[in-house]
């Protein structure tokens, strides 16, 4: 993996071990996010002859974010820039560089919430049940297309199980920040795993723990799912995009539709917090009004006369 620019300066080698340890808790795109970023602004400081790290106050950091800004990086861009550079900022406070966290001080532009509409029920059902030619391929799409709507997982969730992973009717996966939890596998799901997994052998190399393989033999990497799950809806019919987030949030749409536990979607989504659900499930007024509607005592309005 490429070293940080500047990773000579006392800034660049405190960059280089700030990333070794986010490489012990953070996934490798996480890591590979933060090493963009900061390579970013140890780029804007060599241009500027900077390189200790007392240099870093907010007003050289509202200028290096208003330089990005203006050569045309979108506002969540922009928002995750700020993010790597606030933990940088902490990193450096710990080890006696900085006595504050400069970044506190700078602001970046809202971000848009364009969460993805989720895919109609019935469209998806049909989509999910048309016939394939069961070969270890096709069960293997099906049985990822099964986990993602069945369990909510996110992309690098499913790509990351491995085999010992499975148990009956449940799978054990790493969340954000490698937090393991446990989420039940639908009954739909489980068929589609029992018919891949006597196949699996015919891909799979002897030493590979993946659950889901290539026709190399090894783990099915980020793009590779990604690229799948475009070209079957393709061929299925499906005639909307779909990538393994919007199953998620189809997921957690209908699943809350249907059961209207929120804290339930919380804990199989993998949430830290409530709001962050509240978000993610696009909870409309006109949802929240039916269900208040049909629970208080006293919250059906009686019909004005004069509403005509």
């Amino acid at each position: 993996m490429a070293r940080v620019p500047g990773a000579s300066t006392p800034l660049g080698r405190e960059a280089e071990a700030f990333l070794g340890d986010l490489a012990r808790t953070a996934s490798p795109g996480t890591v590979e996010a933060y090493r963009r970023d900061l390579t970013a602004l140890l780029e804007f400081l060599d241009r500027h002859g900077l390189g200790e790290p007392a240099a870093l106050d907010a007003a050289l950091l509202r200028r290096f974010l208003g330089g990005e800004r203006a050569r045309g990086l979108a506002p969540r861009s922009l928002a995750r820039r700020r993010a790597a550079l606030s933990r940088f900022a902490e990193h450096l406070m710990a080890q006696g560089h900085l006595d504050h966290n400069p970044v506190s001080l700078v602001r970046t532009p809202r971000v848009p919430r364009d969460l993805p509409r989720p895919v109609d029920v019935d469209a998806l059902a049909h989509f999910l049940d048309t016939p394939h030619d069961g070969s270890p391929l096709a069960c293997r799409d099906q049985a990822m297309l099964e986990l993602f709507y069945s369990s909510g997982l996110r992309l690098a969730e499913l790509a990351a199980l491995d085999l010992d992973d499975l148990h009956a009717q449940r799978v054990r996966v790493l969340g954000k920040g490698r937090k393991p939890r446990q989420v039940p596998v639908g009954r739909r799901a489980d068929q589609a795993l029992t018919a891949w997994l006597p196949l699996r052998g015919a891909l799979a190399a002897d030493d590979e723990p993946a659950l889901f393989v290539g026709i190399r033999g090894h783990r099915l990497g980020h793009r590779a799912i990604q690229q799948r799950l475009k070209h079957l809806a393709l061929t299925r019919g499906l005639a909307e995009h779909l990538h393994p987030h919007r199953l998620r949030h189809s997921f957690a749409s209908h699943l809350l539709e249907s059961s209207q536990d929120l804290r339930a979607v919380q804990e199989l989504l993998g949430h830290a917090n409530l709001s962050t659900t509240q978000v993610y499930t696009r909870l409309d007024w006109q949802h929240l009004a039916a269900g208040y509607d049909a629970a208080h005592p006293r919250a059906r309005r009686r019909r004005d006369p004069d509403d005509t």
